[in-house]
């Protein structure tokens, strides 16, 4: 009996380690997707300010740490836009937003699909340990420590 008890342990134990080393893989992908979120909306934020924006007006560009360069929008209707793998393509303005808001949904899907599996990772987990604390105190009652 305590030989099974001992082994069901082990195996929670193995179980729990894989599951919560998936947990923290599941947690990484969504943080991942949720700055992918972040900086398409930023995209999409900045492409409706633009459209409303004339020929050769002057912006401010952000370059990154606070900081801005001026400069003047020749065509506000071209936008290039990166396709994956470092290759970006022009488009007009319609297309531009089309093909973000696509990506946008198709990241929210994503994120929704991680976060799921990502509670029922969780919940094993959980189960897993409710029944490793409960073994653990069976098998502590039916071994007790003995005095070296």
């Amino acid at each position: 009996m305590a030989e099974k008890v001992e082994e069901e342990l082990r195996r929670l134990s193995v179980e729990m380690r894989i599951l919560e080393q998936t947990a923290e893989t599941l947690n990484s992908r969504i943080n991942m997707v949720n700055t992918m979120i972040a900086d398409l909306t930023y995209a999409s934020m900045t492409l409706e300010g633009l459209e409303k924006q004339q020929e050769n007006v002057e912006l401010l560009v952000p370059i990154g740490g606070g900081s801005y360069i001026k400069a003047k929008l020749e065509n506000p209707d071209k936008v290039t836009v990166g396709v994956g793998a470092g290759v970006s393509v022009e488009k007009n303005m319609q297309e531009a937003k089309d093909m973000i808001n696509k990506r946008l949904e198709e990241l929210e899907k994503t994120r929704t699909s991680l976060q799921q599996q990502f509670s029922q990772i969780v919940e094993r987990i959980n189960e897993d340990r409710e029944r490793f604390e409960e073994l653990a105190a069976k098998f502590r009652k039916g071994n007790p420590p003995k005095n070296v």
